[in-house]
């Protein structure tokens, strides 16, 4: 088992449980691989519902992506209302924009129902501007998540200002339904909460094959296999070939984050004391927020290895020290990146790889809320809800073109945004 990065939230989540390496041959209604915000979520629902759970993680519950992303709780996708009826047509358009509008809501019922310590603040997502072409992206959003009954609103330069504490934006985006927590203790909660439901969670346990065993399927680890009529992966950003062609669906890109040492009550004053979240519009962009105990939590794309190297986030630094000159040099206490799953049409995907064998994974940056509600809806289609009936479109597997280049794809097409953030902001 791989141990955590000496990440912020490894040095101040709550405390683990140690769930044990599978080791025995065990049957179940459902097996779920990975143990993230997804398949966590899967098992609390399915779990809730009386549904005989067994998930195996290869590492702990929460050591990817949903132990080390930024912790901001965002509603929605990054398309809008009217995208998601043009792409799906108007009937599931609809469906799905209030499901995704509800993302944020299910996380904090979630929170707040099973009594999950993670240092939940609900004060509001910011998303600034810092130009024109971004400024319309806001109002547009403004007017069409308006129109469905979000509570939204467009901040002004003086407004954004005043929020953040510093800043290059001439506007900005603000959902008061949006929030931010300790990733890594919500993750530990709700394992804790789909434990307590009745589901078996497995750490320790990397799949190793996953086959067909008459009208079963059935996954094996060293230690063990899960035999169930129905299986669920959850794996994201850390996809590996255990179904093929999965792991070309999606761009597993490397987040790089920094968390400086606690703020002075002065600083704690000025940047963020609403405690909101914040990200841009830019192509390229950063986020951030401040912790419960006003360190400066700031992300963004940097290296493409998982390393502590001071050097590695040299871009990440660059922009903090833009964005925020009133830091003066930014005293960093802690470094650590981890992969997000991007997908080139901007959407999350839930898979059915084959007959009661299903996928959720691509969140696009998103993954807190999205990912838990991804959860909740595979639990419905596990559940026996028809594919029609889920919000989300259950399609198969489409690979990316030229994925074995995606290295070499990634650095170019981050280098091409910059320059378009630079020449259209």
């Amino acid at each position: 088992m791989k141990p955590l990065p000496k990440s912020l939230w490894a040095s101040t989540a709550t405390p683990p449980v140690t769930y044990p390496p599978l080791a025995a041959h065990v049957a179940a209604d459902c097996v779920i691989v990975g143990g993230g915000f997804t398949g966590l979520s899967t098992a609390l629902h399915l779990a809730e519902r009386g549904v005989r759970v067994v998930l195996i993680e290869a590492n702990e519950p929460g050591w990817g992506a949903s132990g080390r992303n930024g912790g901001q709780v965002i509603p929605g996708l990054k398309l809008g209302p009217s995208e998601m009826r043009a792409k799906y047509g108007d009937e599931r358009g609809r469906r799905l924009t209030t499901t995704v509008g509800a993302t944020a809501d299910l996380v904090f019922d979630l929170i707040n129902r099973h009594n999950i310590d993670c240092d939940a603040v609900r004060n509001g997502w910011i998303q600034g501007a810092p130009g024109p072409k971004g400024m319309a992206e806001v109002q547009s959003r403004v007017e069409e998540w308006s129109a469905e009954g979000a509570d939204v609103a467009a901040l002004d330069a003086d407004e954004v200002r005043a929020r953040v504490g510093g800043g290059d934006y001439v506007g900005a985006y603000l959902h008061r339904g949006g929030g931010t927590v300790n990733p890594l203790s919500y993750a530990r909660g709700l394992a804790r909460a789909a434990a307590a439901a009745g589901a078996q969670i497995h750490g320790d346990s990397r799949a190793l094959s996953l086959e067909r065993v008459g009208q079963s399927w059935k996954v094996s680890t060293s230690g063990g296999s899960v035999t169930a009529p129905k299986a669920v992966l959850c794996t994201n950003g850390y996809t590996d070939n255990l179904w093929p062609g999965l792991a070309e669906t999606v761009i597993p890109v490397l987040s790089s984050v920094v968390a400086t040492e606690p703020l002075s009550d002065n600083l704690r004053k000025m940047i963020l004391p609403g405690r909101e979240g914040v990200s841009e519009t830019r192509r390229v962009l950063n986020w951030f927020s401040i912790d419960g105990k006003g360190r400066l939590v700031f992300g963004g794309r940097a290296n493409q290895e998982e390393t502590e190297d001071p050097n590695a986030f040299s871009p990440v630094m660059a922009r903090l020290k833009s964005l925020m000159p009133i830091l003066g040099e930014p005293r960093i206490q802690f470094r650590w990146a981890g992969h997000v799953a991007i997908t080139t049409d901007h959407v999350p995907h839930l898979n059915e790889l084959a007959p009661n064998l299903y996928a959720g994974l691509g969140y696009n940056g998103r993954g807190v809320a999205m990912s838990t509600m991804m959860g909740k809806l595979l639990a419905d289609r596990v559940g026996g809800a028809r594919a029609e009936d889920i919000p989300f479109p259950t399609t198969s597997i489409e690979r990316i073109p030229f994925h074995g280049w995606r290295a070499t794809g990634i650095a170019l097409a981050i280098g091409w945004k910059r320059l378009q953030d630079r020449l259209n902001p």
